[in-house]
């Protein structure tokens, strides 16, 4: 059976830092692309960021690239989440997922990725002003 089981949310300021992590279970980790998504109150879900297999490449949605930083430790079946520059927009639910959204000509195609996604219960961050 698969788990993702994520922690390390919060309450922050304005501007703070926090650092995600979610453990995996039931599934070779270490050949699978993880991402993370989020869902604000009262919107959709948003895709974050993705890391692919094995060359550990990342990707960013351009709302949180430069400010987040996705990694994985893939002895402890771990994927980890720095979220620096924090802002009230950030505000949200935060997901770990397993695979990640297709590149289609280039592009990242998020929509399709979180219909079918599977995610875990998922850790709260709250940002403050």
């Amino acid at each position: 059976e698969v788990q993702l089981v994520e922690s390390g949310g919060g309450s922050v300021q304005s501007g703070g830092s926090l650092k995600l992590s979610c453990h995996a279970s039931g599934f070779t980790f270490s050949t699978n692309h993880m991402s993370w998504v989020r869902q604000a109150p009262g919107k959709g879900l948003e895709w974050v960021s993705s890391i692919r297999a094995p060359e550990d490449i990342t990707y960013y949605a351009d709302s949180v690239k430069g400010r987040f930083t996705i990694s994985r430790d893939n002895a402890k079946a771990t994927l980890y989440l720095q979220l620096n520059s924090l802002q009230t927009e950030d505000t949200a639910m935060y997901y770990c997922a397993r695979d990640m959204p297709p590149i289609l000509g280039g592009t990242l195609h998020s929509e399709m990725y979180l219909q079918y996604a599977t995610r875990g219960q998922g850790t709260q961050v709250t940002v403050s002003s």
